[in-house]
This record gives C-alpha cells, structure tokens and sequence, in this order.
C-alpha cells in the first residue's frame, strides 16, 4: 500500500496520532478546566479586550497588563488547529507571565476555512508589528516573546522565522525569544487528515507553511516542549524541529512534560515560578 506520509498508509493512521480529544479518556474534563481558569484570569487580570490590530473583525487581540511601567511581553497565539477556538479561549496562559512580571497579548485571528493558512500566518505578523508600533501600551519593545499552543506553536515559529526588518520595516532581533508548546512545525501530514475539509491545504501552501523546510541560523533563542504522554508524532514534531535548530547553530532546549498530555502541557502557564515561567523570564 502506498505511503501517505513518513509510514503512515491510511488516514485513520494519521487521525489517531493527531485526534487530540480523543487521545484522552475524558476531554470535559479539560474543557471545564480551562472555563474555570478563563474566568479567573478575566476576573483578576484586568484585560483590555478586542483591540483591533487589522481590518476583519477577528483580527484582534487581548492585552493582559503586568504592573511596573515597562514589563517584559509575552504574545500568545492560541490553538484550536487553526479551525476553533479564539484568544478569550486561552485567557488563562496570562496567568502565569502576569504574575511573573510580563504583560500578556494574546492574539485572535481569523480561521479556516473562512480564510488559507497563509492569511493566518500573515495576519500573526501583522499583530505582533501593530503592537511594536502601538506607543498606547505600555511593555518594553526590546523583550518581547513569543508563544503558543499547538498551532499556536506553529505560529510562533513563523513569527520568529520571519524577515522583519524587509517585510516590517522592522528590526531582525525585535522578537527575544519563542516557546512553541505542543507545536505543529511540519504541516505534511494535514492534508491526508481530519483536519484537510477545513484546512484545504495544498503542497505549496504545506511548504510555505512549515516552519521544518525554514529554519535557518540567527533565529532567535526557542524553548521546545511539550507534553510526555502526546502522541508520537507530537514528540516528533518538536524533537525533529529542535535538532534542525541546534544543526543551524541557533540556542533550543527542550522540555518533555512528564506525564502531560496535550491539555496539561499548557498548566504552567496558570502560575508564577513553573519551569516555563522560568524559562520564560531567562529569555529576557
């Protein structure tokens, strides 16, 4: 039988791997988790909600800030296989950098199929340079880093694989650092996947996409981590994307999660001095 991707013949091969709601006995579990966690960091963090850095009405984002007159800042971009799901949905990962000194701004964006992966990765740059130029909010311009959750993680790579200083205007070195969690950095397994009716992902759009096939050096520092109970295409996606960034010569460490899961990967995010927030304040 002829291979779809890597080893895998069959879609079902691929969804498995990849189904991440499935890949726990009880995903409400987590759902309720997070509800309770949103609540609490709307309640307590004071967020500036909806600030509009594009055009379409989902191109906005949630400003979250820390005390002090210039924190560090930490963008966010959330998951959801860039299909679901919106940045009050991930209100809790400000949890955490708030208490550890960082203001937090956490990125909405548009979803597929109502627009390409490219318009996503496009419309993720974009808000990371409105919030370089916008002089209202207060955070220090040379410490800004960069996260996110499953293909939020995706889009961290891409913002930091980006030419900001051609396409921007911008400085190279703007973006200090990036913790992609659970990130997706080769996206050739999609189209022969679940996820293909709302991705609609062709091989060109797959190859622009991937932060695998763009890594180069000078990129900056990348903490890669992820959950030790995923999938083995999730140890794989980050284990693959760290080694091609240590052969570029650029700084990776690397986190397994023990025992996490897709959903708990993202726990340290809820609190102050986790190995994360650690990591996080290192990088700058």
């Amino acid at each position: 039988m002829a291979k779809l991707y890597r080893n895998f013949t069959t879609q079902a091969e691929i969804d498995v791997q990849y189904d991440v709601e499935n890949s726990v006995p009880d995903f409400s579990i987590y759902l309720k988790h997070f509800e309770e966690k949103n609540a609490e960091a709307m309640s307590t963090l004071n967020p500036q909600m909806k600030l509009r850095y594009g055009e379409t009405l989902s191109e906005y984002l949630d400003f979250y800030p820390a005390k002090g007159e210039n924190p560090p800042l930490m963008v966010f971009f959330h998951g959801g296989y860039w299909r679901m799901l919106a940045s009050e949905d991930f209100a809790f990962a400000a949890l955490g950098p708030v208490a550890s000194g960082f203001s937090v701004a956490n990125i909405n964006y548009t979803l597929c199929p109502n627009v390409t992966m490219d318009e996503i990765v496009r419309q993720s740059r974009a808000a990371i340079a409105w919030l370089i130029r916008n002089e209202n909010l207060k955070f220090d311009r040379r410490k800004i880093i960069v996260a996110g959750h499953s293909a939020g993680g995706h889009l961290t790579a891409m913002c930091l694989m980006t030419n900001w200083e051609e396409d921007y205007g911008l400085s190279n070195d703007c973006i200090a650092g990036g913790i992609p969690v659970s990130g997706l950095f080769d996206l050739r397994p999609f189209p022969y996947s679940f996820l293909q009716p709302a991705l609609q992902l062709d091989m060109a759009q797959v190859m622009r996409n991937s932060p695998h096939f763009h890594v180069r050096s000078g990129l900056p520092p990348m903490h890669v981590t992820y959950g030790g109970a995923e999938s083995t295409e999730f140890h794989r996606q980050s284990e693959d994307f760290a080694d091609l960034l240590e052969e570029a010569g650029n700084s990776v460490t690397r986190y397994a999660q023990p025992g996490c899961n897709h959903f708990t990967a993202m726990a340290e995010f809820e609190k102050a001095d986790t190995p994360i927030m650690k990591t996080l304040q290192s990088m700058v």
